[in-house]
């Protein structure tokens, strides 16, 4: 598949998430579903979506050869593969059932049940193949150590030495010597009574034109058995009880070249992974040395400030921050932090005017909360 299919697929899956997101958190929470049933229906619909979506992900992730947009759909594909988990765990409180049915489901989505197979993100092995071989290497090391372990309770009773092993490989070879030996004699001799029939009946006397018609009736009996069997095997064909056997070559063609295409994806993703990672290196070299100086003075002026001004409020210079309280990182993070308000005069001269309306708000909602009060009794269930 070319790239443009998985950059439309990566598209599509952000308008379902999307989709999804607004059906889950609306922007007015909906109230609390009274009825078992529909809570079900509800979560395992958003399951079934959510598995349409991690199989898509999963298949991006694998297959895309652009760096950045991997790292983006790995977040995503991991989020998701959290949020399938949640559902799972929330689908079995309700259910109270370790396996669900989703056939009604499938139905409606006009899905088939290999669509909702859970396939193991194939990141998983390939990612961790360096940590695989190794641990693998390393298990082999240990049994090569230990050697062949066997219980210790064996018994020498059944023990054979090599002179008695060998004496009975003789036996068995000999013995099928002499049978094979026994066999090709018994074939001479049948071989030479047949010759010596063959001469005392004489030539075998027959008319030509018997002997054509015995080859004749072989022959189209031959043939016509063969033209039959094809004969039926294209009416069966026709009729579809039977389907066209390719040959295995032409059959495997699309399926092998699909496969040196995705390995040949994943060889591109390494080789971009690369580049990517050098061009990180190179590019942060290439601004420390363009724009290094800049910068440094920059913050420079920045500490200059942030201590005069610390003199002034407190008549005093603070102290430089420790490499373990973070450095100058420190100060950068106290400017952020200590950030005076703006406050207008007009703001605090509206703060007191509404003080008197906040105490005739108080007084109502005072009488609200003794209403609430009387209606909490007649609550029901919270819901699921």
């Amino acid at each position: 598949m070319s790239h443009r299919l998985y950059n439309e697929q990566w598209h599509s899956t952000q308008l379902g998430l999307r989709d999804l997101l607004e059906w889950e958190m609306p922007k007015q929470p909906p109230k609390p579903e009274k009825n078992k049933q529909a809570a079900y229906d509800k979560l395992a619909t958003m399951y079934v979506k959510y598995i349409i979506i991690f199989r898509k992900l999963e298949e991006c992730y694998d297959q895309m050869v652009h760096s950045q947009k991997r790292r983006t759909i790995r977040l995503v594909l991991d989020s998701t593969i959290g949020r399938l988990l949640e559902l799972k765990e929330e689908l079995v409180k309700l259910a109270i059932l370790e396996y669900q049915y989703y056939d009604d489901f499938m139905a409606d989505m006009k899905l088939v049940p290999s669509d909702l197979e859970i396939p193991i993100p194939k990141y998983f092995t390939s990612e961790n193949a360096k940590v695989l071989k190794e641990r693998e290497k390393l298990l082999g090391t240990v049994l090569a150590k230990m050697g062949p372990q066997g219980s210790s309770d064996t018994t020498n009773e059944n023990v054979m030495t090599t002179e008695e092993a060998i004496k009975l490989i003789q036996i068995h070879e000999r013995a099928r010597q002499g049978r094979l030996r026994a066999k090709f004699m018994a074939q001479i001799r049948l071989q030479e009574e047949r010759e010596r029939q063959a001469q005392l009946r004489g030539a075998p006397k027959i008319d030509p034109n018997a002997a054509a018609i015995i080859i004749q009736k072989i022959w189209k009996g031959y043939a016509q058995r063969k033209k039959t069997k094809t004969l039926r095997s294209s009416e069966l064909s026709f009729i579809g009880m039977v389907s066209t056997v390719q040959p295995a070559s032409q059959k495997n063609a699309a399926v092998s070249l699909a496969k040196k295409i995705e390995e040949k994806r994943r060889l591109t993703q390494e080789q971009y992974e690369k580049e990517y990672q050098e061009a990180l290196v190179t590019v942060k070299e290439k601004i420390k040395e363009t724009d290094g100086s800049d910068m440094t003075e920059q913050m420079q002026d920045q500490i200059r400030q942030w201590f005069l001004e610390v003199r002034d409020a407190t008549g005093k210079f603070p102290d430089y921050p420790d490499a373990e309280d973070g450095g100058s990182a420190a100060i950068f993070k106290k400017r952020e932090e200590v950030a005076p308000p703006a406050e207008d005069e007009e703001g605090g001269k509206k703060g007191k005017g509404k003080k008197g309306k906040k105490g005739k708000e108080k007084g109502k909602e005072k009488g609200k909360k003794g209403k609430k009060g009387k209606k909490g009794d007649e609550d029901d269930d919270p819901g699921f």
